[in-house]
């Protein structure tokens, strides 16, 4: 019985020998490996990115919202529910008494911000809020400090700044104690925030928050959606808090018995969640269209292991008069062919990822490895040298030594 190392060096011999068709057949199972790490390992990337990005909400926190969130947000049903009012969220702001905290949030968009420095562009992202905005939103406080119960319920002229606000709107000087402008409002600088960096391509830090009764005298109360942020005081209570807020909810707005809930809730892992339901559909549909990359590579596998059966046949005859059995007959031409599946499997793993990680690079996040893509397609090219050099190893095995010998 020949050892391990021989089997390789008779396979790389029997390679070597035949390059060209050799090369094509590892192309042939390298573009079917390649599709799926490929496909496998983008996804990874925007997994990462995705978890990374998604993570938005402080820990242990939930948000109600009229609409669905998420892949969903453009689900016309929802969109056609009652708005979710300030005094729907005040109502659970008094009654909840499991929360951590209970915070009231509304947003606005595409308007600039003055102060006697400068300008900001139009794209910068207001924030009404209270004090609970801060730690469920993941936000902390570096310098002065946050919005207050007293700034919303006096409806308090102030305001707390981004890293990319405050930069533009006051380059040389401490924009604590400064005013700036919005929307015809004069407003007090009293905090800043830590920099949070970027999540998708967007600054997360290009941001001012107000107190949620400033916002909405400027936007109107009935034109405005307003979202319900809630943090559980631990993951255990998480469960009972979400039942907790969902009674209330259901109560202030009258939501019949047997009815669905006629509002949304999302926390992190929610999103998460339905990223992932979201891709599933893609990666089953690469693991689809790999397997028949595959299988047609694995036809060429068995056709070159036939020809090669074929070319060898005195080969054969020599060996199995000298003593070879069947059995020695068959794993060389098995293993030959799983060293060659192995060989296009190795080839299409090292440029699946790289260009998979092509998406890393151009969303400029940490680079991905599948390991368990890597494994799996190792396994599959294993497998496909076995199922498609079963016959030809086994039709080498039974030739007959002396017709063999006589072969031409």
């Amino acid at each position: 019985m020949m050892n391990l190392g021989e089997l390789f060096r008779l396979a790389m011999d029997s390679i070597r020998a035949n390059r060209l068709r050799s090369i094509l057949t590892l192309i042939g199972m390298a573009v079917g490996v390649i599709s799926i790490i490929a496909v496998m390992t983008a996804l990874g990337v925007l997994q990462q990115s995705v978890e990374t990005g998604l993570t938005q909400l402080g820990t242990n926190t939930f948000q109600i919202q009229r609409t669905d969130a998420g892949i969903n947000t453009n689900n016309r049903e929802t969109r056609k529910r009652r708005p979710l009012t300030y005094e729907h969220c005040m109502a659970v702001k008094e009654r909840a008494t499991l929360p951590k905290y209970v915070g009231i949030e509304a947003w606005s968009f595409g308007y600039m911000i003055k102060s006697d420095f400068d300008q900001t562009k139009p794209g910068v992202q207001v924030a009404g809020g209270d004090y609970a905005f801060f730690p469920n939103n993941g936000y902390e406080i570096g310098e002065g400090r946050s919005i207050t119960e007293d700034d919303v319920t006096f409806d308090r002229p102030v305001a707390v700044l981004g890293k990319d606000i405050a930069s533009i709107l006051f380059p040389n000087t401490n924009p604590i104690g400064q005013t700036v402008r919005y929307r015809g409002m004069v407003f007090s600088v009293v905090g800043l925030m830590v920099p949070r960096g970027e999540s998708f391509g967007q600054s997360m830090d290009n941001l001012m928050v107000i107190p949620i009764t400033s916002l909405l005298k400027i936007t109107g109360f009935d034109h405005q959606d307003i979202h319900l942020t809630v943090m559980a005081a631990s993951t255990e209570q998480m469960e009972a808090t979400v039942d907790e807020v969902y009674s209330i909810l259901r109560a202030v707005r009258r939501v019949e018995p047997g009815l669905e809930n006629d509002f949304s809730l999302f926390s992190n892992d929610s999103l998460i969640e339905q990223f992932n339901s979201f891709t599933l559909t893609f990666k089953i549909a690469a693991a689809g269209i790999s397997l028949i990359a595959l299988l047609a590579a694995g036809v060429g596998i068995m056709n070159i292991m036939l020809v090669s059966v074929t070319e060898r046949t005195r080969e054969i005859g020599i060996r199995k008069a000298i003593g070879a059995t069947r059995s020695s007959i068959w794993i060389q031409f098995i293993s030959e062919a799983i060293i060659l599946c192995q060989l296009g499997g190795l080839v299409g793993i090292a440029a699946g990822i790289g260009i998979g990680n092509l998406v890393a690079l151009l969303l400029d996040v940490e680079p991905y490895f599948p390991w368990l893509w890597t494994f799996i397609g190792l396994m599959v090219t294993s497998g496909i040298g076995i199922l498609f050099g079963t016959y030809p190893a086994v039709k080498a095995a039974r030739l007959d030594p002396v017709e063999a010998l006589r072969y031409e």
